[in-house]
């Protein structure tokens, strides 16, 4: 299967790495609006250098695209992919409005083509235990999920002209901690109303740099948000944890990879061999689960079938952070 990037910032290279390292996925062409970029990126990851990604969609050869732009332009760019008749794995979040993720959802409904949002930390072994906990009921009923994000983002990060603006990106929740939100709203269930306070504490920029919430779950149980990129001098921790009638276990690690404490009944044993197994994180908050992302979108592809995290699926976190940012505007509880 042939890939194509569009964006070669921060991020696209994760994708790059992990295309090379599936036998039967090649990346053939790559597009920044920034020449020297996209000739630096192509320079180590192959393939053909584009500036135009209008240009580059005309190739016949490319079968899936991934899109790796600022979060602002997610559904626009995804939008045009689909058009050109390409499948679509755009980078979280869906897109900044749950409008725009609706047009980007219907345009590849209409252009028949598979969109994958890319929610890589689900694809974790860590995490795809905790869902197996969940899916089986070896927790019993869910009372509680934390979710904390404390990682540290310099004043240079958000002075690219695009990392913290409201028309771009958004602040901690929308950007930083959107992946564990959907972690805990996947694992929790439907969200039933939030409380949230935000706050620019630690930056100059127009998004928060800092953000707090609180959410009822229509299941009952309630669930806390902690999410920063204030954590001087470095990320901190990124983790969720759930407790229930019959278990309390927290996944943590760089990029959700690692399980801190597995205390469920009939599973103690467990513990110990956590404790006595050494694991490795990481070397960023990104993961390795990019890979099994898009090994899994390649499946969808082939067999004509939404992916696990679809356009669909990924525009619940957003209404979900979304309800978070008009909370602390308004100053009230927000029912989703």
């Amino acid at each position: 299967m042939n890939f194509a990037i569009i964006g070669c910032g921060r991020i696209a290279p994760r994708h790059a790495q992990s295309i090379e390292s599936i036998p039967d996925a090649k990346l053939v062409a790559a597009c920044d609006i920034v020449p020297h970029r996209v000739e630096s990126f192509v320079g180590k990851h192959g393939g053909e250098a584009y500036t135009n990604h209008i240009q580059m969609l005309e190739r016949k050869d490319i079968d899936l695209v991934c899109v790796c732009v600022p979060s602002g332009l997610h559904s626009t760019i995804g939008q045009d992919v689909a058009r050109a008749g390409k499948n679509v794995l755009v980078e979280k979040p869906i897109a900044l409005s749950v409008e725009d993720a609706e047009a980007l959802i219907h345009t590849c409904e209409e252009q028949k083509v598979t969109l994958g949002v890319v929610l890589q930390n689900r694809f974790n072994p860590p995490m795809q235990d905790l869902r197996q906990l969940v899916d089986h009921g070896k927790l019993g009923k869910l009372l509680l999920g934390s979710v904390t994000v404390r990682w540290f983002r310099p004043q240079s990060y958000y002075e690219d002209g695009w990392h913290g603006t409201w028309k771009m990106d958004g602040g901690a929740f929308m950007n930083q901690s959107i992946h564990h939100i959907d972690a805990l709203q996947w694992l929790m269930g439907e969200p039933y109303s939030v409380f949230a306070y935000t706050a620019t504490l630690a930056h100059t920029m127009e998004a928060e740099d800092t953000g707090v919430a609180v959410v009822r779950f229509k299941n009952g149980g309630l669930g806390r948000v902690e999410g920063s990129t204030i954590t001087y001098p470095e990320n901190l921790e990124g983790s969720i944890a759930l407790f229930g009638e019959h278990g309390s276990v927290k996944v943590g690690g760089t990029a959700l990879n690692r399980k801190v404490f597995w205390k469920v009944e009939g599973e103690l044993e467990q513990e110990r061999e956590l404790l006595m197994r050494e694991e490795i994180d990481p070397p960023t908050v990104y993961g390795y689960g990019h890979r099994e992302q898009i090994l899994e979108m390649m499946a969808a592809v082939k067999e004509n079938r939404p992916p696990s995290t679809s356009g669909p699926d990924a525009i619940k976190s957003l209404r979900l952070v979304l309800a978070m940012y008009e909370s602390a505007r308004l100053h009230k509880e927000i029912f989703l």
